[in-house]
Protein backbone atom coordinates (compact mmCIF):
# COMPACT_ATOMS: atom_id res chain seq x y z
CA UNK A 1 0.00 0.00 0.00
CA UNK A 2 2.62 2.65 1.09
CA UNK A 3 4.49 1.51 -2.59
CA UNK A 4 1.47 2.17 -4.06
CA UNK A 5 1.22 5.72 -2.80
CA UNK A 6 4.83 6.53 -3.24
CA UNK A 7 4.32 5.48 -6.30
CA UNK A 8 0.87 8.08 -7.35
CA UNK A 9 2.60 10.64 -5.92
CA UNK A 10 5.74 11.02 -7.38
CA UNK A 11 3.45 10.47 -10.68
CA UNK A 12 1.65 13.52 -9.77
CA UNK A 13 4.70 15.50 -8.67
CA UNK A 14 6.34 14.72 -12.18
CA UNK A 15 3.38 15.76 -14.22
CA UNK A 16 3.26 18.90 -12.48
CA UNK A 17 6.68 19.66 -12.81
CA UNK A 18 6.38 19.32 -16.44
CA UNK A 19 3.43 21.21 -17.06
CA UNK A 20 5.47 24.19 -14.97
CA UNK A 21 8.31 23.85 -17.17
CA UNK A 22 6.63 24.31 -20.45
CA UNK A 23 4.19 27.44 -18.71
CA UNK A 24 7.33 28.48 -18.41
CA UNK A 25 9.26 28.32 -21.66
CA UNK A 26 5.54 29.66 -23.25
CA UNK A 27 5.72 32.62 -21.39
CA UNK A 28 9.10 33.68 -22.09
CA UNK A 29 8.72 32.90 -25.52
CA UNK A 30 5.78 35.12 -25.67
CA UNK A 31 6.79 37.67 -23.34
CA UNK A 32 7.71 40.31 -26.12
CA UNK A 33 4.37 40.75 -27.58
CA UNK A 34 3.57 42.56 -24.28
CA UNK A 35 4.28 46.28 -23.96
CA UNK A 36 4.88 47.76 -19.89
CA UNK A 37 3.06 50.65 -18.66
CA UNK A 38 6.67 52.28 -18.43
CA UNK A 39 7.67 51.45 -22.07
CA UNK A 40 6.29 53.46 -25.28
CA UNK A 41 6.14 51.90 -29.41
CA UNK A 42 8.16 53.64 -31.33
CA UNK A 43 7.40 53.68 -35.29
CA UNK A 44 9.61 55.17 -38.16
CA UNK A 45 8.82 55.66 -41.90
CA UNK A 46 11.34 54.42 -44.96
CA UNK A 47 13.81 57.27 -45.10
CA UNK A 48 14.54 58.08 -48.65
CA UNK A 49 17.14 55.28 -49.71
CA UNK A 50 14.83 52.28 -48.53
CA UNK A 51 12.15 53.78 -50.34
CA UNK A 52 13.92 53.34 -53.50
CA UNK A 53 13.48 49.67 -52.73
CA UNK A 54 9.89 49.97 -52.80
CA UNK A 55 7.95 50.94 -55.60
CA UNK A 56 4.45 52.43 -54.79
CA UNK A 57 3.40 53.90 -58.72
CA UNK A 58 4.00 50.70 -60.00
CA UNK A 59 1.66 48.18 -58.53
CA UNK A 60 1.59 44.36 -59.87
CA UNK A 61 -1.49 44.72 -62.35
CA UNK A 62 -1.46 41.34 -64.34
CA UNK A 63 -0.86 41.41 -68.00
CA UNK A 64 -1.30 45.31 -68.79
CA UNK A 65 1.77 47.64 -69.81
CA UNK A 66 2.08 48.53 -66.21
CA UNK A 67 2.32 45.23 -65.42
CA UNK A 68 4.61 44.65 -68.26
CA UNK A 69 7.30 47.61 -66.78
CA UNK A 70 6.89 46.09 -62.87
CA UNK A 71 8.06 42.68 -64.48
CA UNK A 72 10.92 44.28 -66.76
CA UNK A 73 12.19 46.54 -63.28
CA UNK A 74 11.85 43.72 -61.36
CA UNK A 75 13.87 41.49 -63.75
CA UNK A 76 16.37 44.62 -64.03
CA UNK A 77 17.22 45.52 -60.88
CA UNK A 78 14.52 44.54 -58.31
CA UNK A 79 13.05 48.22 -58.72
CA UNK A 80 15.97 50.26 -57.31
CA UNK A 81 15.66 53.56 -59.09
CA UNK A 82 19.94 54.24 -58.08
CA UNK A 83 21.15 50.97 -59.36
CA UNK A 84 24.21 51.00 -61.17
CA UNK A 85 25.21 47.50 -62.33
CA UNK A 86 29.16 46.03 -62.90
CA UNK A 87 28.79 47.39 -66.77
CA UNK A 88 27.64 50.43 -65.89
CA UNK A 89 23.76 50.20 -66.81
CA UNK A 90 22.07 52.33 -64.32
CA UNK A 91 18.57 52.86 -62.86
CA UNK A 92 15.19 50.75 -62.49
CA UNK A 93 15.73 49.44 -65.91
CA UNK A 94 19.44 49.34 -66.77
CA UNK A 95 20.00 52.00 -69.53
CA UNK A 96 23.19 52.67 -70.67
CA UNK A 97 24.32 56.46 -71.24
CA UNK A 98 24.54 56.18 -74.64
CA UNK A 99 20.78 55.03 -74.82
CA UNK A 100 20.11 57.83 -72.79
CA UNK A 101 21.45 60.65 -75.09
CA UNK A 102 19.63 59.44 -77.68
CA UNK A 103 16.58 59.98 -76.08
CA UNK A 104 17.64 63.33 -74.63
CA UNK A 105 19.36 62.35 -71.59
CA UNK A 106 22.73 62.90 -70.67
CA UNK A 107 23.36 63.77 -66.66
CA UNK A 108 24.20 60.55 -65.08
CA UNK A 109 23.25 62.11 -61.79
CA UNK A 110 20.07 63.53 -63.06
CA UNK A 111 18.76 60.25 -64.37
CA UNK A 112 19.62 58.48 -61.13
CA UNK A 113 18.11 60.77 -58.96
CA UNK A 114 14.37 61.34 -61.01
CA UNK A 115 12.21 58.39 -61.46
CA UNK A 116 9.78 60.50 -63.28
CA UNK A 117 12.41 61.01 -65.74
CA UNK A 118 13.38 56.84 -65.87
CA UNK A 119 9.92 56.23 -66.21
CA UNK A 120 9.96 58.50 -69.61
CA UNK A 121 13.27 57.17 -70.55
CA UNK A 122 11.51 53.70 -70.83
CA UNK A 123 7.90 54.44 -72.97
CA UNK A 124 10.85 56.83 -74.79
CA UNK A 125 12.86 54.00 -75.77
CA UNK A 126 10.30 51.25 -76.11
CA UNK A 127 8.40 53.66 -78.99
CA UNK A 128 11.87 53.45 -80.54
CA UNK A 129 11.98 49.68 -80.91
CA UNK A 130 8.70 49.30 -81.50
CA UNK A 131 9.45 51.84 -84.71
CA UNK A 132 12.42 49.60 -85.66
CA UNK A 133 10.90 46.38 -85.24
CA UNK A 134 7.34 47.39 -86.63
CA UNK A 135 8.03 44.53 -89.41
CA UNK A 136 9.19 42.25 -87.11
CA UNK A 137 6.74 42.81 -84.91
CA UNK A 138 3.95 41.88 -87.90
CA UNK A 139 5.77 39.24 -89.51
CA UNK A 140 6.71 36.92 -86.23
CA UNK A 141 3.95 37.61 -83.62
CA UNK A 142 1.79 34.47 -83.02
CA UNK A 143 5.22 31.82 -84.67
CA UNK A 144 6.99 29.47 -81.93
CA UNK A 145 10.28 29.65 -81.98
CA UNK A 146 12.43 27.55 -80.40
CA UNK A 147 9.30 26.29 -78.54
CA UNK A 148 8.42 30.28 -77.39
CA UNK A 149 5.50 31.88 -78.72
CA UNK A 150 6.46 35.41 -80.07
CA UNK A 151 4.37 38.38 -79.11
CA UNK A 152 4.97 41.70 -79.24
CA UNK A 153 5.64 42.78 -75.61
CA UNK A 154 8.36 39.97 -75.56
CA UNK A 155 9.97 41.39 -78.66
CA UNK A 156 10.16 44.68 -77.08
CA UNK A 157 11.67 43.04 -74.02
CA UNK A 158 13.99 41.05 -75.78
CA UNK A 159 15.33 44.83 -77.51
CA UNK A 160 15.43 46.08 -74.30
CA UNK A 161 17.93 42.91 -73.35
CA UNK A 162 20.15 42.98 -76.68
CA UNK A 163 19.51 45.72 -79.09
CA UNK A 164 16.65 46.33 -82.02
CA UNK A 165 19.51 44.98 -84.28
CA UNK A 166 19.91 41.38 -82.06
CA UNK A 167 16.52 40.72 -82.05
CA UNK A 168 16.20 41.13 -86.12
CA UNK A 169 18.95 38.71 -86.01
CA UNK A 170 17.66 36.39 -83.60
CA UNK A 171 13.85 36.13 -85.18
CA UNK A 172 15.06 36.07 -89.23
CA UNK A 173 17.27 33.19 -88.10
CA UNK A 174 14.56 31.30 -86.65
CA UNK A 175 16.56 30.98 -83.26
CA UNK A 176 19.53 30.30 -84.50
CA UNK A 177 21.54 33.56 -83.71
CA UNK A 178 21.43 33.96 -80.36
CA UNK A 179 21.72 36.76 -77.46
CA UNK A 180 23.08 36.36 -74.27
CA UNK A 181 24.15 39.71 -72.15
CA UNK A 182 27.19 39.92 -69.99
CA UNK A 183 25.44 38.18 -67.28
CA UNK A 184 24.86 35.34 -69.44
CA UNK A 185 20.83 36.09 -70.08
CA UNK A 186 19.78 34.75 -73.06
CA UNK A 187 17.38 36.46 -75.20
CA UNK A 188 15.02 33.31 -75.65
CA UNK A 189 14.28 33.60 -71.86
CA UNK A 190 13.10 37.88 -72.39
CA UNK A 191 10.70 36.48 -74.84
CA UNK A 192 9.50 33.93 -72.59
CA UNK A 193 9.33 35.98 -69.44
CA UNK A 194 7.60 39.11 -71.44
CA UNK A 195 5.52 37.35 -73.27
CA UNK A 196 1.90 38.22 -73.54
CA UNK A 197 1.69 42.03 -72.11
CA UNK A 198 -0.36 44.45 -73.75
CA UNK A 199 2.09 47.08 -75.14
CA UNK A 200 -0.68 48.10 -78.27
CA UNK A 201 -0.82 51.54 -77.03
CA UNK A 202 3.21 52.47 -77.41
CA UNK A 203 3.25 54.85 -80.32
CA UNK A 204 6.28 53.97 -82.89
CA UNK A 205 8.51 57.03 -82.96
CA UNK A 206 11.84 55.98 -84.39
CA UNK A 207 12.65 59.88 -82.83
CA UNK A 208 11.60 59.53 -79.50
CA UNK A 209 12.57 62.05 -76.94
CA UNK A 210 12.52 62.40 -73.42
CA UNK A 211 11.37 65.88 -72.27
CA UNK A 212 13.31 66.93 -68.73
CA UNK A 213 10.42 69.31 -67.51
Amino acid sequence: MLRKYYFFAGLILSVAFITLGFTSKESEKDSWFYVGDDEEIISTVPTQDESQFVNLELPYTGKSYTGFKQAIAIRESQGQYKLVNPFGYMGKYQFGMSALRSIGIKSRSEFLNNPRLQEKAFKALLSINKAQLSAEIEKFEGRIINGVKITESGILAAAHLGGAGSVKNYLHSNGRRKFKDGFGTSMKSYFKLFGGYDTSHIIPNMNAKVKLN
